[in-house]
């Protein structure tokens, strides 16, 4: 890294901290799709989702959705009061 200059380095940077945050989301997304799939599919599954189940995963995913949006929001208002 000393070779690079400053410009360089902060760029580098600012990629690293992108990559960090899209592997965060994508184990966000894992993980909420394992829960939601435990919670909501209480039978073997077939070609299709039963009422109940897929009314249960559409509200899992929708509250995921809403918290995902929620903490991108305040974690971007953060940083530009930290800017």
């Amino acid at each position: 890294m000393d070779k690079f200059d400053d410009a360089t380095k902060k760029e580098l940077g600012e990629f690293l901290e992108q990559e960090q945050a899209r592997a965060r989301m994508q184990s966000s997304v894992l993980q909420y799709t394992d829960m939601c799939w435990t919670k909501c599919i209480t039978g073997t599954p077939s070609t299709r989702f039963s009422r109940g189940e897929e009314s249960c995963l559409l509200n899992c995913v929708d509250r995921f959705l809403d918290t995902s949006l929620f903490i991108v929001n305040k974690l971007e208002a953060q940083r530009k009061e930290s800017a």
